[in-house]
């Protein structure tokens, strides 16, 4: 396991860059699933734009104004934050990379030096477009155009429901330790990352008026595959979204026996025992293999954005592919539960885990909304 890429780095080319202590495994792989999900989602919204589904918006903007005092003050309050705290990480001895970042601690000379970059550079670029007569023009925005918002959107609120969902299901980690379950950049669950980041989506397509359903159905492929990238973070960081014990022999001779079973040694949780000789933070690994649940995942995800990918064109009516989304994400999710370890819920003598809950109402919601959707829009939608 590489619960950063300090580790991995080490390992893979032998190099010994202690800054790369602060890129954590897991938050590097999801920041590739946010760059894959955005990167699908643009492509679909500009198909959909050109085939007339989706419309522009009309943004009055002026132009040939010098930067003003309060923009030169953010840039340099986020570049010095910046150097501040990421750069002073890097140059830094610092062994626990979460305890530096929220702690006062952090390189003053690189803050002060990339905020003043950054103020430049804004100063500069509104310099070179400075007119004599500053002019108002309306300029037209796409829903494409608008990725990088969609993405902040549901980075910021997905981080914060999956916060949410995982202290919920985990009610006694948090009374324990409040402050540090809430801060800890382990412990997320991803439907409720999932189910904030759609809610605070639905309220910014509203409000730019990009039709909600379009929407979703561009989302989905990029959805599936966000999720299959991100569990690859958890299994190579080992974040405990593991299985349950697995000691039986591999009966596959064409299998790794990591993939039938694993021990998940240096976990980024320190879950399980003592690895003899192992010296540092991360040297704890299960002390019985479990089914490896992260990997079966992210195979069965990119299965699932293959299809989702293949189908997308074929599928005319508004919002069924996105049902058809909710339909085998939640599938996936439930079975796996079956070989996965989490917290279970007591109701009426049935012990469902959250994740079998939310799975199985994604599953029915996907089937109620085909039924409801086909029936209200028998007639095929407009395409180009």
């Amino acid at each position: 396991m590489y619960p950063n890429l300090y580790y991995a780095f080490k390992d893979l080319f032998g190099v010994n860059w202690t800054g790369l202590r602060f890129v954590n495994s897991f938050g590097f792989f999801v920041a590739l699933a946010f760059i894959g999900a955005a990167w699908t989602l643009t492509l679909e919204l500009k198909r959909k734009s050109q085939q007339g589904l989706l419309h522009y918006e009309e943004q009055k903007i002026i132009i040939g104004q010098p930067a003003s005092a309060s923009s030169l003050i953010l840039n340099f309050f986020l570049g010095f934050l910046l150097g501040y705290k990421i750069i002073g990480a890097f140059l830094s001895n610092a062994e626990n990379p979460q305890e530096f970042i929220f702690s006062p601690d952090g390189n003053w000379i690189a803050g002060i030096l990339l905020g003043a970059f950054f103020a430049f550079i804004k100063w500069s670029e509104k310099n070179k477009q400075k007119l004599s007569k500053p002019e108002e023009r309306i300029i037209r925005i796409w829903p494409h155009d608008r990725v990088g918002d969609l993405v902040i959107f549901a980075a910021i609120f997905g981080f914060a429901g999956a916060k949410i969902f995982h202290n919920l299901e985990n009610w006694n980690e948090l009374m324990r330790d409040p402050v540090g379950s809430l801060l800890s950049f382990s412990g997320l669950t991803f439907y409720g990352g999932l189910i904030c980041a759609a809610i605070a989506i639905w309220w910014y397509a509203k409000k730019h008026h990009i039709g909600f359903w379009y929407l979703n159905d561009a989302a989905a492929p990029g959805l599936m595959l966000a999720y299959a990238i991100g569990r690859i973070g958890c299994m190579v960081a080992g974040d405990g979204d593991w299985g349950i014990v697995n000691t039986k022999p591999n009966p596959f001779s064409w299998l790794p026996n990591w993939m039938w079973s694993f021990r998940f040694p240096h976990n980024v949780i320190g879950e399980g025992i003592q690895i003899p000789g192992c010296v540092g933070q991360y040297c704890a690994q299960l002390p019985e293999p479990v089914y490896p649940t992260p990997f079966y995942e992210t195979v069965m995800g990119l299965i699932l954005f293959a299809f989702l990918w293949s189908i997308r064109k074929r599928i005319k009516i508004p919002g069924v592919l996105f049902s058809i989304y909710l339909i085998v994400n939640g599938l996936e999710r439930f079975f796996i539960e079956k070989i996965r370890v989490n917290t279970k819920y007591d109701i009426d003598g049935f012990h469902p885990t959250q994740a079998e809950i939310i799975s199985s109402l994604m599953v029915l919601g996907g089937i109620i909304l085909i039924i409801y959707l086909t029936r209200k829009k028998p007639v095929l939608e407009k395409v180009g």
